[in-house]
């Protein structure tokens, strides 16, 4: 099964680790807020570094669907 995220970014408050941490999966909106590059797709390589990225949000504004 493939993962997907998306980011409430009503939730997010623009710290930018999900971005470090993986800028495969994760962008920068106009407002320097994160949103999901593409459709929220996550590489299987990249499954367990997304889990810890949303594992660290500070705003848990970023989940699986």
């Amino acid at each position: 099964m493939t993962m997907r995220v998306i980011v409430d970014n009503t939730k997010c408050d623009g710290y930018g680790t999900c971005l470090d941490m993986c800028p495969s999966v994760f962008r920068s909106d106009d407002w320097g807020y994160a949103a999901v590059a593409g459709d929220g797709t996550v590489p299987p390589a990249e499954e367990s570094i997304v889990r810890r990225v949303i594992s660290l949000c500070a705003e848990n504004a970023i989940r699986e669907i």
